[in-house]
């Protein structure tokens, strides 16, 4: 598994999706559909989402941090 940071490519809005399939080892599309799918449950998505956009490092900056 890889370190947990949002990718410089590959976004779509704030690389959450994106940072989680790398982790993960799956596509960006797939960790997007299951998020979509998550949003019909009653639940916390969108402020976990937001949380993580603000929490998880972006790529660049989390390569000059190590």
């Amino acid at each position: 598994m890889s370190r947990l940071a949002r990718p410089t490519d590959g976004r779509m809005i704030g690389g959450v999706c994106a940072a989680l399939a790398r982790r993960f080892g799956t596509s960006a599309t797939t960790m997007r559909v299951i998020f979509l799918l998550s949003c019909l449950l009653p639940g916390p998505q969108f402020l976990l989402y937001i949380a993580l956009w603000i929490l998880l490092p972006s790529e660049d900056k989390a390569r000059t941090a190590w």
